[in-house]
Parts: structure tokens; sequence; C-alpha cells
């Protein structure tokens, strides 16, 4: 006998099933419950939602909206501020921390509305523009926080950039209950007219503790190096004008001055520097006929004639910018977005943003007590160099000084750098305009430090039908010790190159490369067969280089290994009478540019050459047969940001068995087309990259009285 029992397909039935009412409660309760813990898991770790609302937005930033703080008459009142301050006594750096970006942040106090116990504001204008702009390009930017726990510099919503507007006494009780103020420790004020009348101090008024300030008319009494940073005083008039583009060169006057504030004794000598000089010295005063306001602000007048302002100020080379009753003049940044240089008379003024920028590239600062010498130390300036101070003095302005926005980021940026030195922007990223650059192109560091001699260069010849030139240009090259193989690029669709059997026998590996269309650009393919780092270009009709200069081009070269390395040297000049780039192949002491009809080169720039060379230049150059080595130029100088080094004193190539028929630059038009090149190029970069130098690379005994045996390259050729 068999005991009987249910069976399912799934086992016995040991256990009870749930009943269905059942399991529809417990999977409710649960679902229920999971929702709860999802719920509960946003508010607690997602908690943006909830503080968006202390956000510096612009809607917290209107001043009737704001809520008001009454101050009592016993408030707290700072110290006057501590001259001996430095970043590593009053500044707590362990705030900042360390974070992967090395970038400090900021948190700016929320907006309130200071009252004295009478309900009087603190401040007569309140909230200004320009305070407005500059706590919103803050609040924009990756320096800001929201989060006051995170923060490592506090900014105050008080407006003290004009003194003139506050109340000290008041302006300063509000400081110091700011919540985080701690004797102002880590704060950072932003001033720009400091002082008021009769003494007009040099510094804010405002007692402020251990304040970090940024100030516009810091004199080297008042400045705490390295704590304080001085910054410019803004001009509403220069932003909301728009100056046209000016070339840099001579202007029509030479020294101009424009202040209308100006004491009497300053304005005595430079009438008399104007009785002195005429037509070269402009002496601009305000005009009388104008009653004050927006209009006359921007008028000056000269014997009943007017002129606009500030765009007289790109009618002169350099401009005057005097002391008045404070060191810091808005004028300063009228002049610089104008292009004309600066010449600074005020002793004791510490420049804006000093401390990065190189003020003596853009700038001439003379003793007050030499204003009767100005015109002459002016006239010592060599002209090229003044048309770099004026290049030089507009891109500081664009830079550092076209709106608070500018001014507010570079101040921050400043203090970033000492908080992090080891991540700071260099001398060069400071003061050097930045080069036209295209997203996937880089700098070519990568390259060792000096290449080794072991794997020589590649000669890569272009040629079309000069079989003869093209044999000995061969046989020559082939005497260079590191040379190590030859590529000959055959430019001729319609003729075959010779037989194999008829070409020189050299040492070396030598290749033909058949090209399918007749481009200059074919120089400049990267090659397979091109395996070493070094490549010399070289023309089928250079037979008159030596072994030694070749030799020794290669050597300077290793050196140098990021620039064009060449023989004979050309030169960009501008045409002022034109208004345009001229090029030039007379001797002259500077050079700008090599050609590559022999120049070494490396061979990451074949490639730039081929497949990023910007606009249409590449075409350009093929379809005018002209111009490939100056396109080269452009290309390595706008890259590298450095000019061609000239090797050995040979200026021209000559080529006596050479007809017109046989060479392109013989052409008549040729050099009117070199001429266009260059302007050409220069507008398809957006810039001028090409560098001048006046200097050249000889062997070190080469002018020696040496015997010729024991110098290493005596076979230099001649000019």
């Amino acid at each position: 006998m068999y005991a009987s029992g249910k069976y399912s397909s799934r086992g016995p039935a040991l256990i009870p099933r749930m009943k269905t009412k059942h399991r529809i409660y417990y999977i409710t309760l649960f679902s229920v419950v999971l929702l709860g813990l999802i719920a509960t898991g946003m508010f607690q770790f997602w908690p943006h939602s909830i503080e968006s609302a202390a956000d510096w937005t612009l809607d917290k930033r209107s001043v009737h909206d704001a809520p008001l703080v009454r101050l009592s008459v016993s408030s707290l009142i700072p110290e006057r501020g501590d001259l001996s301050c430095r970043m590593h006594t009053c500044f707590d750096v362990y705030r900042c921390g360390y974070n992967p970006k090395n970038r400090i942040k900021v948190y700016i106090y929320p907006l309130q509305k200071f009252v004295d116990e009478l309900g009087v504001p603190i401040s007569s204008t309140g909230l200004s523009r320009e305070y407005n702009d500059l706590l919103s390009a803050i609040s924009d930017s990756d320096f800001y926080t929201d989060d006051v726990t995170r923060a490592c510099l506090f900014i105050p919503s008080i407006d003290v950039l004009n003194q003139n507007s506050l109340r000290i006494r008041e302006t300063a009780q509000a400081l110091a209950i700011l919540p985080r103020w701690d004797k102002g420790m880590n704060h950072l004020l932003f001033n720009m007219l400091p002082g008021g009348p009769p003494d007009y101090n040099t510094a804010l008024d405002v007692p402020r503790d251990r304040v970090l300030l940024a100030g516009g008319g810091f004199s080297t009494w008042t400045y705490r190096q390295g704590y304080d940073v001085s910054i410019p005083v803004y001009s509403p008039l220069s932003a909301d004008v728009e100056l046209p583009e000016r070339q840099p060169g001579p202007r029509r006057y030479f020294i101009l001055s424009s202040q209308t504030a100006i004491h009497r004794e300053y304005r005595a000598e430079l009438e008399r520097l104007k009785e002195e000089n005429g037509e070269a010295l402009l002496l601009l005063d305000k005009c009388s006929n104008l009653s004050q306001g927006a209009a006359s602000a921007r008028k000056r007048c000269f014997k009943g004639q007017m002129y606009d302002y500030p765009q007289i100020l790109q009618e002169s080379s350099f401009c005057v910018v005097l002391r008045g009753a404070r060191l810091g003049q808005a004028a300063l940044s009228d002049v610089l977005q104008a292009g004309c240089v600066p010449v600074i008379l005020a002793d004791s003024y510490i420049l804006p943003f000093s401390e990065v920028l190189d003020w003596k590239r853009a700038s001439v600062v003379i003793p007050e007590e030499k204003l009767s010498e100005m015109y002459t130390i002016l006239k010592s300036i060599p002209h090229r160099q003044v048309e770099e101070m004026q290049r030089q003095a507009h891109w500081f302005w664009e830079a550092y000084f076209s709106s608070m926005k500018a001014i507010g980021l570079t101040t921050l940026q400043i203090i970033n750098d000492r908080i992090y030195p080891y991540a700071a922007r260099t001398y060069e990223q400071w003061n050097n305009p930045p080069v036209v650059k295209w997203s996937s192109v880089n700098s070519p560091l990568f390259l060792p430090l000096i290449p080794p001699r072991a794997p020589g260069f590649t000669a890569v010849v272009l040629t079309y039908d000069r079989v003869e030139s093209l044999f000995r240009v061969i046989t020559e090259i082939s005497k260079v010790p590191s040379l190590a193989k030859l590529l000959v690029v055959w430019n001729n669709q319609n003729k075959s190159p010779p037989e194999e059997s008829l070409w020189p026998k050299i040492g070396v590996p030598l290749k033909v490369v058949r090209t399918k269309e007749n481009k200059l650009s074919n120089r400049f393919f990267p090659y397979d067969e091109i395996e070493t780092e070094a490549v010399l270009a070289i023309d089928d009709d250079i037979i008159m280089l030596t072994s030694d200069e070749l030799q020794f081009g290669y050597e300077v070269w290793r050196e140098f290994s990021d620039r064009l390395v060449g023989y004979p040297g050309r030169l960009h000049l501008w045409d002022h009478e034109m208004g345009k780039w001229k090029y030039e192949s007379e001797w002259t002491n500077e050079v700008s540019m090599v050609l590559t009809g022999a120049a070494f080169y490396h061979k990451y720039f074949n490639y730039l050459y081929t497949f990023k060379m910007p606009g249409d230049i590449k075409n350009w150059v093929d379809a005018h047969m002209n111009c490939e080595d100056i396109a080269m130029n452009f290309l390595v100088a706008n890259i590298t940001g450095k000019a061609p080094i000239k090797v050995t004193p040979r200026k021209k190539f000559k080529c006596p068995e050479c007809t017109a028929i046989d060479g392109l630059s013989l052409d008549q038009t040729h050099m009117v087309e070199r001429s266009e090149c260059i302007n050409k190029f220069a507008s398809v970069f957006g810039t001028m990259p090409l560098k001048v130098v006046e200097h050249r690379a000889d062997p070190v005994l080469y002018k020696d009285d040496f015997p010729e045996k024991l110098k290493s390259f005596p076979n230099i050729g001649s000019l």
C-alpha cells in the first residue's frame, strides 16, 4: 500500500501556497516602501534643488528687493588696515585646499541694503552698473561657488568701487557684521576711486582689517606687494565707443595730451613743448562752449577746433597719461584701446596688474621731473619698437582692461596663481598675444631637446625637367656626412624621369617619386619614404651650397628642431603709404623668413602644410605657382611663435647657368606676387605670425685668423 498525496509538476506540495489577495497586499506594501526610500534619497543627496534659492542671480541683485539691515551706532568698526599683511600672514591658504583643477572657489555674499538707525543708506548710489557687471562675471565663471563651506575667497556685495559715494564709518560697520568676516581674512574688495579731498589717499579709506584689496590707484606707500592687486580704473567711455581697427605705425601726431584736469604746472610745461615742436604735439583740453555731461566728455578742443574723444587718440603714436588728484586715471584705458603708446608720468604709481604684465613692452614711464625731456626721450625709441608697443598696448586693453569682466577675472587669476604657484600662468601666457591655432594642431613639444645626429636627414629635391642641374645637386648633397636618404619629387607628368642607370651613384638610398599634378605643394607632402625627423627641402638648381654649409645647417637645426633653418633670408615690411605688407629681398639687418629652396625643418610640418593649412592658402599657392616657401614660414611661425634661423652669410642663390625660362623666381611679376602672398596669408591667418630677428648662426671659427684645417666647417660659401 502507498500513502496517498498530491503532487504537482514542481514537486510535492509540502508548503501551502499564499492566497492571491494576500500576495497583492504585500506587493503593494513593498512598492510604497520602495517609493518612500527613493523620495528620501532624492532629498538627501540632491540638495541643489533646495539651495538654489540662495544662488547669486539677477533677481537677487535688485536693491529694492534686497533685505534691509539696520546698523546700530554702536556696531563694531574694523581696524584701519594692516600694512604688514602678506599672503602668508593675513590669508588662510588652507581654506582653499587641494582640487584637481587648481582653482580657487569664490563666494559672493547675498545682496543686502544696509542703512543706519535713521534709515539712511551707507551709499548714495547703491549697487552701480559696473559692480553689478563685475559680480555677474564672477558668478558666471569657474571660480564661483554658492556653497559657502567650499569657498576660499569671499566677496561682499557692498559696492566700494567709488569712495566718493560711501559713508566711510557705516560702510566699515556693514563689512564687520558679515557672517564670515573674521577680521577680513580671505575677503576681497574692489575699489577704483580711492581717497577724497583734500588728501586723496591712494588706497581705500574704509577701515577693513585684513582685507585683500584690488585697488585702482595704489602708490608704492600703500601697495602691499604680493598681497594687494593693482587694477585699472575702468573707463565706461572706451567701453561704449567701438574704435575702428588701426594698424601699428606712424600717426598724424607724435605726442597727444587729452586729459582735461591737469595741474597748471604740468599744462604750462606741455604748452612749452608744444611751442618747441609745433604740429608734432597736440595739446587738447575740455571744450568751453559745451555744458558738462556725456556730450562734453566725448569732445576735446584745441583753439576752437573740436575733436571726437576717444577717437582722436588713434591719431597719435604716443599719448600722455599724467597723474591727477588720484594716481590711477581712466585715460590709461582709453589710450590703450586706441593702440596709442601711453607715456605715464605719475611718480610712485603701481601700474595695473604689474605683478604679471610687463609694462615696458607697452608703455613709456617717465619721472614727472623729466616732463620737459619727454619729446627727446620718445624720439630715441626705434620705429619698429614703437609699432610693437602700439600692438602690445591694444592687446593689453583687449585682454585685461576692456570690461569689468576682464578686470575681475584677471584679478582672481592673479590670486589663484599665488595660491597654486605650480599651476600658475607663465610670463609668456600673460604677456604674449595668442597666435591663431587650430583645435587639432599643437606645437611639436614631443620633440627631443636635441635630436640625435645618427639618423641624419632626408633631402627632398623638387624637380621638373632640369636633369643636368638635378644630377649636380644630387652629387653635391651626397657629400654631406649626415645625409641619410635622397628623395627626388618628379613634378613633370609629360616626361618620364631618366633611366636608373643614368642617375649619379651615391652612397645613400635614392628614391624617385612621380606626382600626379605639377604643384609646388608636392615638395611638402608627408611621403612615407621620409623616415628621418629632419628634412632638407632643396631646389634642383641650388648647386652653389657647399657640403660644409649643408652639414652646418643640419647641426644648427638639431639645436632648434622646431624652427625653419635656412640660408638666404627675407623680410616682411609694413608699407605705410600703401597700407599693406610688402616682401623685401634686398640686404637688410633683419630677417623674418628663410627660403625653402634650401632649408631644414621637422617632417611634422609636412603633415601640417598638407592637411592643416588654414583657408585656401594651399590651393592658392598651387594655382599661382608661387609662395609655397612663404606659406611654410607663416605656418611654422604661427605654430611655434618663433622666428626662423638664418645660417651662414649667404644672402642669394645665384644660378649663372639658369635663364628666365628656367626659373620661376626670375619672372617680372614674381616679386609683386610675393607681396600679395604675404597680405593674402596674413588675412587668412587673421594675424601676422612672422617674427623679425636681427641675427644669424655662423660657425664659431668662421672669420677667425686660424688654420683652415683646424676649423670644423672651413668651406663656408660667400655671399
